[in-house]
């Protein structure tokens, strides 16, 4: 059926308070591997990966906190996603929009093998056909 309009607001703040209680803990985990790397330990490749994103997502918080702390500009966050679809955090995506996202990523990949597959392909022809 069809959300009222106090359920819809209520789903958007709960959306909002989950992905800043998200990023809180990223970036509680992430001061610990900063920590870390400051004492001289050394990260693993996805400790790593973490930490990176960690950081964009702080970086990226602050023109979304401007969204929030100026009057009446949440009504153009829309139109800022639409022009700009990587400004929000990682921890505000939906299921939805990393589902398309891991879609588009899939179908770069499976573009990429099939562009190296015919390229081996060719390659494997002319060196058949200069050696015979």
């Amino acid at each position: 059926g069809k959300k009222s309009l106090r359920q819809k607001v209520v789903d958007e703040l709960r959306h909002y308070y989950h992905g800043f209680h998200l990023l809180w803990i990223d970036t509680k985990v992430a001061a610990r591997m900063v920590w870390r790397l400051l004492h001289g330990q050394v990260l693993t490749r996805r400790e790593r990966r973490r930490l990176l994103r960690t950081c964009a997502d702080l970086f990226r918080l602050v023109p979304f906190l401007v969204f929030i702390i100026v009057p009446f500009m949440e009504f153009l966050l829309p139109v800022f996603l639409k022009l700009f679809p990587e400004m929000l955090p990682s921890t505000f995506e939906t299921e939805s929009k990393k589902e398309e996202k891991q879609k588009k990523k899939l179908n770069a990949k499976l573009e990429l093998a099939k562009f190296l597959r015919e390229t081996i392909a060719e390659m494997a022809k002319r060196n058949k056909a200069d050696t015979g």
